[in-house]
């Protein structure tokens, strides 16, 4: 899948892309054709760059049902001949997700939408797994032949089908298709679930994959064969060696450290940061020096994952380098350190911004650690993460920090979050909000009431509104 082309923040579409709580209140304030046209494009072309990770469907879901808008362009989309060519569960993913959504609201349309697309198209798992969760038994009962008639019968169509009940996301339709009287239903598919739990029990009995010999020039050597192979199993090597190297074997695995070839350095790195050996931090710093390099990559990698003061009392040293490594100790700073470093964690968040944009990974820690160190100048640069990024999981963060750092969040970003697509976003809102704001209250009301929202919200909605809702 390809980065997804945002368009500008200013725009309905790009705010809708986001999923920022002002795209639903400017689609709401938008004509009704420009607002679904807006809108049927971010579920036709799915706007995210990590569709696991962030919301939209609810978000989209909702709107639809704000605007009253028809599904002919999601239908369209669906069953489209592209169905059966680009078989990317990417493709149609949000938008059997939108329409399970609208089927738990009430949508007739939606659900039937579901059910044929269930029946005839080439993400139907997806669709199976929506309908699980809304649709009801003699719905899915109505679907066992459809969906059987994927596997033909025979060795290679029943081992599929086999691995296809084992590793289902929601086994309700196989268990009730497990109860059809019919042999060419019921049958197959209890022959299906025992040959599934009998494949688990042998993968079990027999695990797969390579391991290294029981020594630390054996784990060295496992090490540098994966690298080799252009596998980087340092980490998991460096828990090889927690469990193999004595205190003999120190002296070996910090030569390793020092100039062993390239796997085994990466692994005694490793090993040695989460050992906390006095030594690491001067390898590390040594290791950082080369530059770019698996060697270097793997110096800061370990770096970033120990803990305790001295990595921080060094962070402090190296968080003005102009490398990865000093990159690295300002996240190191941001996450772990005081108020003392409120000067590094800031011009390292300013300076990111500047040099990378609004998108770059390395903001998600700088953002959480502005607001866990209370930076409040860092508030004009946090609410520009917050308007121009296009992950909904970094604007998260940065509403996290303006509530500890900006005065003016309660009347201002908090009131758009209650509209995010990002639960998380929408408990921070419900927490901050400013109640004096008719649409605050009214949108407290309606969360607090809606069934599709998640109870994290609700109870931080609940906790403004009181027993008796009488503080709104």
């Amino acid at each position: 899948m390809f980065d997804p082309v945002i368009a500008p923040s200013g725009t309905l579409l790009g705010l809708l892309q986001r999923g920022r709580g002002d795209g639903t209140l400017h689609a709401l304030a938008a004509p009704r054709a420009e607002a679904l046209a807006a809108l049927d494009h971010c579920v036709l072309h799915d706007p995210r760059r990590d569709w696991q990770v962030e919301n939209r469907s609810l978000y989209y879901a909702r709107l639809y049902l704000d605007i009253r808008g028809g599904l002919d362009a999601v239908e369209s989309h669906l069953f489209r001949a592209e169905d059966h060519f680009d078989t990317d569960e990417s493709r149609t993913g949000l938008s059997l997700a939108v329409l399970g959504h609208l089927a738990s609201y009430g949508r007739r349309d939606a659900l039937e939408m579901l059910r044929r697309y269930a029946a005839t198209g080439t993400n139907w798992a997806w669709a199976l797994d929506e309908l699980a969760l809304r649709d009801d038994d003699a719905g899915l009962r109505s679907l066992a032949e459809p969906v059987l008639a994927r596997f033909p019968a025979g060795p290679e169509g029943d081992a599929e089908l086999a691995a296809t009940v084992r590793d289902a996301f929601e086994p309700r339709p196989w268990r009730l298709w497990a109860d059809d009287p019919r042999a060419a239903v019921g049958a197959r598919i209890r022959a299906a679930a025992e040959q599934g739990s009998f494949d688990r029990w042998q993968r079990q009995l027999r695990p797969t994959g390579p391991r290294p010999g029981w020594s630390v020039r054996a784990v060295f050597d496992w090490a540098q064969q994966a690298l080799d192979r252009g596998t980087a199993l340092h980490v998991p090597a460096a828990r090889c060696l927690t469990a193999v190297a004595g205190p003999d074997d120190r002296p070996q695995i910090v030569e390793a450290a020092r100039g062993g070839p390239d796997g085994a350095r990466c692994a005694a790195l490793h090993y040695l940061a989460e050992n906390r050996d006095p030594v690491v931090l001067d390898l590390i710093e040594a290791a950082a020096l080369a530059g770019r390099g698996t060697v270097a990559d793997a110096a800061v990698a370990a770096f970033e994952r120990m803990t305790g003061e001295a990595a921080v009392d060094r962070a402090r040293g190296w968080a003005h380098r102009p490398d990865a490594l000093g990159a690295s100790a300002a996240g190191v700073l941001a996450a772990r350190g005081t108020t003392r470093d409120t000067a590094p964690v800031l011009g390292a968040l300013r300076e990111t911004v500047r040099a990378e944009g609004p998108d770059a990974q390395r903001l998600w820690t700088l953002v959480d650690g502005a607001g866990r160190l209370g930076i409040v100048c860092a508030a004009p640069v946090l609410r520009h993460i917050y308007r121009e990024t296009a992950s909904s999981q970094l604007r998260g963060r940065a509403a996290r920090a303006l509530a500890a750092t900006d005065p003016s969040y309660p009347t201002g970003f908090a009131v758009e979050c209650l509209w995010d697509c990002e639960e998380t976003t929408r408990e921070v809102a419900a927490l901050h909000a400013e109640t004096g704001d008719v649409r605050v209250a009214d949108r407290l009301r309606r969360l607090a009431a809606d069934p599709a929202e998640e109870d994290e919200v609700q109870t931080a909605v609940r906790s403004r509104m009181g027993p008796d809702a009488a503080a709104l």
